[in-house]
């Protein structure tokens, strides 16, 4: 059968059927972008990556990621899936490459069972009042473990809202709220001694809810900083526990560098597995 070949692995997990499944063609030379939306849509995971040489002088390889609605700048767990894909096809050894993407130039280091990934430099909104978004989720106003929420991203931009950790079974989403309001979607958490326990819903860019998400994580690390909950000046690290809800158990590893008060850099981790291997024709 003619077509290209397709991997899937699953992301920010240490075994199979965990974590997040991404969908990479790691020859999509000769595809367009009708095409490759096509294909995104086919396999309906929350992201899939098509890669291509690069373009830009210092970049390992150009990938271009695609929801099954619409193609992002950037997203972190297609950035680390495939870094580590490409390693385990031997395009490249362990060690640090760099991603060609919408948003630039991504910096990730891959290791035999993983990667970390770089954000680009941190944005972080005003503080907005966060009742709006607990509307969007069905969430009362007694359950905010904070009144207010930022957008913050590191190459993509989420709306973080904490709240206490029961609230996050009483998630009851509201779409068309979520589309109104800034971000790409809504990141909310609890937050306790370093580890978070999260969700994120984007159904704007046809992610109805996500088991982990890179860029979401990269973002936290902003707004936790911002907010306080991690110390203003130097290093500090933070675990990320999503998926739970949707029997798609993830771990995701995050490490800022703050400077008076603001992130200066974002890294987030994680494991990969392999799952699938295939081939699929062009649409």
């Amino acid at each position: 059968m003619s077509g290209y070949d397709y991997h899937v692995v699953d992301v920010f997990t240490d075994r199979a059927f965990a974590g997040n499944p991404l969908a990479v063609l790691p020859d999509a030379d000769g595809l367009d972008d009708a095409q490759m939306q096509s294909i995104a849509r086919e396999f309906n995971l929350s992201e899939t990556t098509f890669v291509f040489p690069p373009t830009k002088p210092g970049a390992t390889y150009h990938a271009r990621i695609f929801t099954p609605a619409s193609e992002l700048p950037f997203a972190g767990h297609p950035t680390v899936g495939t870094a580590w894909l490409l390693s385990r096809l031997g395009r490249y050894g362990a060690g640090t490459v760099v991603q060609e993407c919408g948003a630039g130039l991504v910096s990730v280091d891959v290791s035999d069972g993983g990667a970390q990934v770089t954000g680009a430099s941190p944005t972080q909104s005003d503080e907005l009042d966060a009742k709006p978004f607990a509307a969007a989720l069905g969430l009362a106003p007694d359950s905010l473990a904070s009144e207010t929420v930022r957008v913050c991203g590191c190459g993509l931009d989420w709306a973080y809202l904490h709240v206490d950790d029961a609230a996050l079974r009483q998630v009851s989403v509201d779409t068309p709220a979520i589309a109104a309001l800034p971000g790409t979607g809504i990141y909310v958490f609890s937050f306790a001694d370093g580890r978070a326990h999260a969700r994120s819903f984007a159904d704007g860019v046809g992610v109805a809810e996500d088991p982990a998400t890179g860029s979401a994580a990269l973002g936290l690390g902003v707004y936790l900083v911002a907010s306080g909950l991690l110390a203003g000046d130097g290093a500090s690290s933070y675990d990320i526990e999503q998926g739970i809800e949707m029997g798609r158990p993830s771990l995701l590893r995050g490490s800022v560098t703050a400077r008076s008060g603001r992130a200066v850099e974002v890294k987030v981790a994680g494991g990969v597995a392999e799952v699938a291997t295939g081939r699929i024709t062009a649409p």
